[in-house]
């Protein structure tokens, strides 16, 4: 703005009077910029309804909310509210939706996390966000948030992005289709 005024200023008082006296151009906002908003809305609410079931006993192939869970009923509960239909244990949890490298910077808030032993997937949290992630732990901690840097490295299998993000969203538009397609 300053480089700009300083050459009106040198063109002469007409010019600067000239632009003083455009309209300024509308600001359109960006493409798919509501669609992001929504999608991040999504995440946040997504979030919010996980921690609120932080506290709920865990009961092995309960699926009563706002009474108890287990780890696969919890995710499958959460994800059907959104709109997703996802299988009902870990080990088919597992196999769903997109892989993601392990690491947090890359997940985003409502990615499956995978536990388990040896090749075998036996337990499934959702990841809410700032290295954390809510799960249906065990009989004796129930529903809980925990912090994924704890977690050992051969306890954690893998992450699976199940929800659609704006990139995945945006990529198939911007592909250019030939008439004869």
């Amino acid at each position: 703005m300053m480089a700009s005024a300083l050459v009106l200023g040198a063109l002469g008082p007409a010019a600067t009077r000239a632009r003083a006296q455009e309209p300024e151009a509308p600001s359109h906002p960006k493409p798919f910029e509501e669609l992001s908003r929504t999608l991040l809305a999504g995440r946040d609410s997504l979030v919010r309804l996980a921690r609120q079931q932080v506290g709920l006993k865990y009961r092995f192939g309960a699926k009563q909310p706002g009474i108890a869970f287990d780890c696969s009923a919890l995710v499958q509960w959460l994800a059907g509210l959104f709109g997703r239909d996802v299988p009902r244990t870990a080990a088919q949890q597992s196999q769903i939706g997109v892989e993601v490298p392990r690491d947090t910077s890359q997940l985003l808030p409502g990615d499956l996390l995978m536990f388990g032993k040896g090749r075998r997937v036996t337990h499934v949290g959702i990841y809410v966000g700032d290295g954390r992630y809510v799960h249906a732990a065990n009989r004796r901690k129930g529903v809980i948030e925990s912090d994924l840097t704890r977690a050992k490295p051969t306890y954690w299998k893998s992450a699976r992005r199940i929800f659609i993000d704006t990139d995945s969203i945006i990529a198939p538009l911007l592909e250019v289709k030939s008439p004869d397609s």
